[in-house]
Parts: C-alpha cells; sequence; structure tokens
C-alpha cells in the first residue's frame, strides 16, 4: 500500500497549504512516523525571522497533530464509529529543543496513550537531522462534521 498524499488526504480533512505530511513511513495501530519536506520557498519563511528563518513551532506541533488524527483515522477505518473527524481538544505540553529551517526534511511521530471514551490522548514528536526538535503531548476527540 502506497503511503503518499492520496491516502493521507484519504483519511484527513487538511489540504495544502495547510497539510504537513507528505508520506507515511509507518503505521500501526498505536504509532505513526510520517515525513515532511520543508522547501526554502515556503511563505512562512519569508515572514517568520526573514534574515533568520525558521519553521515555527506551532506549525512543527501541527504537523504532529495531523499525524495524530490520521492515526485515528486509521485506527477507525472500516468500523462503524467513525462519526467525525479528529480535532485537537487539548495541548498538554510542549517542549521545543531545536530549530528547524528552510530545506530540512522532518520526521513526524505520533503514537496513542491512552482512549478514554471519546478523547485519545497522544504524544509525539518532530526530529530534525535524527535529533528531537518538538516533543508534545495532546488529546483529540472526533467532531461531527
Amino acid at each position: 500500500m502506497t503511503m503518499d498524499q492520496s491516502f493521507i488526504q484519504e483519511r484527513i480533512p487538511h489540504r495544502a497549504p495547510f497539510l504537513w505530511l507528505d508520506q507515511i513511513l509507518e503505521l500501526d495501530q498505536e504509532n505513526i512516523r510520517a515525513e515532511k519536506y520543508l522547501a526554502a520557498d515556503l511563505d512562512v519563511f519569508q515572514g517568520h525571522y526573514p534574515d533568520y528563518p525558521i519553521m515555527p513551532g506551532v506549525l512543527l506541533c501541527e504537523a504532529v497533530f495531523q499525524a495524530g488524527a490520521l492515526l485515528i483515522s486509521e485506527t477507525l477505518q472500516g468500523k462503524e464509529e467513525i462519526t467525525g473527524v479528529p480535532v485537537l481538544t487539548r495541548i498538554l505540553g510542549a517542549k521545543f529543543k531545536r530549530e528547524v529551517g528552510p530545506g530540512d526534511t522532518i520526521e513526524i511521530r505520533a503514537s496513542l496513550k491512552e482512549k478514554m471514551g471519546p478523547a485519545w490522548f497522544m504524544k509525539g514528536s518532530v526530529r530534525v537531522k535524527g535529533k528531537v526538535a518538538v516533543q508534545v503531548e495532546f488529546a483529540c476527540a472526533l467532531k461531527e462534521g
């Protein structure tokens, strides 16, 4: 199975220019590992410290949240309980450890910690050049569309 843009867009509603996943590298019922290339010509680099462009931490977190949403969607594939789209309900903490810049390829990970009723508690990270750039814990719930 190819886990590229079409696979991703079948499972989450995000679209360019706000889709922060290029391809899925690994996926099972509790973990996802994805990748995104950050082209040097992205608009965000023109306005976020133009003389020293860095990827905003909030967008790195968004990449993790999108991976988490895709993990939830994939977990629910083929089950009758799908009743909406996964949306962020809580950010429990974020740590920013390393800068990410133009031309970097980031590796995005998310994993399920616990599911309680309609809530999915997750943790995730972004790595750049093999090192952790961001760690975040968060929760999602399904929202009627």
